[in-house]
């Protein structure tokens, strides 16, 4: 009987605890109650496409002409759908944040709770943006889907084929996340939600099939290996190479991270030294605090 008793209870830990990548990234059960968003959504901007295109078509009043554009007009009406899925949901998601505010914190993960139901609603709404931008031809466009939703990234940076979470996220300057490769900044741990903010450097490298949990801080010019899957709050120090599967451990020095545009380095043959020399950067005074890699950071 108490042999029982210890068993039950290891099983009981373990599911309390158990990671699910998966629902993380994605949900994995959509509830339909969330789906009664997508369906105005995807109403209004199917109906604004093909307003586009009927009106165009009465102005040009020719079929031959009409149809000898067809490729031409569906490259451009397929645009005009997704920017208008992208604008629609924004709309919503404003209204669905001055209701519930997204906020950081350890949650528990089950139906009616608050966090967790809201949650899941932002996680819905933002799949079919990211979803649609990232399968286009554009790879320019998911990058935009992410600054228009709300995350902090500009256009040097590269997430092509990628996942990333839609919310509390920060990336910066020419940022290269590998095929495959999952940023999440929430995450269903057992019968517990986690949302925390993750912070991506400068310059960093996230190889493909990754995995990057809540709370990670990527230092600058880091690189995170393929396959390597980083813990939950977990510093990957800057200018540093980290590798590991279940937990991403230190290897070595990023030794390409000591290239800068304003140091150049110099080697003393017969003394076998070696030594930084700042230089001057031919730029804009204006410009100037742009740069993100001076020798104050």
């Amino acid at each position: 009987m108490t042999e029982n008793i210890e068993e039950d209870k290891k099983k009981t830990d373990k599911a309390d605890y158990t990671i699910d990548f998966v629902t993380s990234s994605a949900i994995s059960r959509i509830g339909i109650k969330f789906l009664i968003f997508y369906i105005p959504i995807l109403w209004i901007s199917g109906y604004m496409a093909a307003a586009v295109f009927f009106d165009v078509s009465q102005i040009i009043n020719n079929w031959i002409i009409t149809t000898f554009l067809l490729p031409f007009w569906l490259f451009i009406l397929y645009f005009i759908f997704i920017f208008g899925v992208a604008i629609f949901t924004k709309a919503f998601l404003l209204m669905i944040n001055m209701i519930h505010k997204p906020k950081e914190g350890v949650f528990i993960a089950r139906e009616g709770d608050q966090d967790y139901e809201f949650w899941r609603l932002r996680v819905e709404l933002k799949k079919l943006v990211f979803w649609l931008m990232n399968n286009g031809p554009l790879p320019w466009v998911v990058m935009w889907g992410f600054k228009w939703l709300g995350i902090r990234v500009d256009f040097s940076s590269h997430m092509q084929d990628a996942w990333s979470d839609g919310e509390f996220i920060e990336f910066g300057r020419n940022v290269t996340v590998g095929q495959g490769a999952i940023v999440m900044s929430s995450m269903i741990v057992g019968k517990y939600l986690i949302i925390k903010k993750v912070i991506i450097g400068d310059h960093t490298v996230i190889g493909g099939v990754s995995n990057v949990s809540p709370g990670t801080i990527l230092g600058k010019e880091s690189v995170l290996g393929a396959f390597s899957t980083t813990v939950p709050n977990q510093i990957i120090e800057p200018a540093w190479i980290y590798l590991g599967p279940q937990f991403a451990r230190k290897l070595k020095p990023n030794k390409y991270a000591e290239q800068r545009r304003d140091v150049i380095y110099r080697k003393h043959v017969d003394e076998e030294i070696k030594y930084e020399v700042q230089q001057e950067v031919n730029i804009d005074e204006d410009k100037k605090k742009l740069l993100d890699n001076n020798l104050e950071d």
